[in-house]
């Protein structure tokens, strides 16, 4: 018997990435990223959060919004495997999903009170696009969630070593101080797909306000423009 189940919008998270590229392809490969998790009106009760404090990080269930479609297949071709072998959905963590949710691990860095939008959640590690709806926040249990000799699959360790990223100064200074590891860190991920290569292709995203582009040629990563988002 097929059931239907609706659910409400808690919260949108406040990234720096406008678009999906770009965005880390795991929560927590880049630490020093920072974010913002604001409630929707209806949940802004600060009585929804006492005791996590406690916590030092959390579970976000939230929806794939930039990628749902109607209807799915049972295999999907994950960037990892160059985008050529099939897996079954259910292997992967692609967005295409029957139900487009995902769930990320994320760093609690404080809770914050604003007049603006009341109590809201400081997070670091996030994966997410700015504006993303998330359905759930659960603690992050060390004892339980955390499972010695788990097996990882085809994804068993992160994918490809870090780039080096070359940002010349003069770009680099149009970059908030605040967010120049982040961004170093970021394209030190490689947010190409795994089977593109050309050396002469400029790629761009969004991140912070800004349009950052860069191109790739033996291993290293080099900043070419940084322009302001128009997005």
């Amino acid at each position: 018997m097929c059931q239907e189940f609706s659910m409400r919008v808690i919260a949108r998270v406040r990234s720096d990435f406008s678009s999906k590229f770009g965005v880390p392809r795991q929560s927590g490969l880049v630490e020093s990223l920072e974010s913002t998790l604001v409630f929707e009106p209806e949940f802004r009760n600060e009585a929804a959060l006492r005791g996590l404090e406690g916590f030092s990080h959390l579970w976000l269930v939230w929806v794939f919004h930039r990628a749902a479609r109607r209807g799915w297949s049972p295999t999907v071709r994950p960037p990892r495997l160059g985008g050529n072998a099939r897996m079954g959905v259910f292997a992967t963590r692609s967005p295409f999903r029957p139900n487009p949710i995902a769930l990320s691990a994320v760093e609690l860095a404080g809770i914050e009170h604003t007049p603006q939008w009341g109590a809201v959640l400081r997070l670091r590690g996030a994966d997410l696009v700015d504006g993303t709806p998330v359905l759930d926040i659960k603690p992050y249990l060390p004892y339980a969630d955390c499972i010695s000799g788990a097996l990882g699959g085809f994804a068993a360790a992160p994918a490809g070593e870090a780039l080096e990223v070359v940002i010349p100064a003069a770009l680099l200074g149009r970059v908030p101080a605040d967010r120049r590891e982040a961004l170093r860190a970021v394209l030190a991920q490689d947010p190409r797909p795994h089977y593109q290569e050309d050396p002469e292709r400029v790629y761009g995203f969004g991140f912070a306000g800004m349009e950052v582009r860069f191109s790739v040629a033996d291993g290293v990563l080099t900043v070419r423009e940084i322009l302001e988002d128009r997005r």
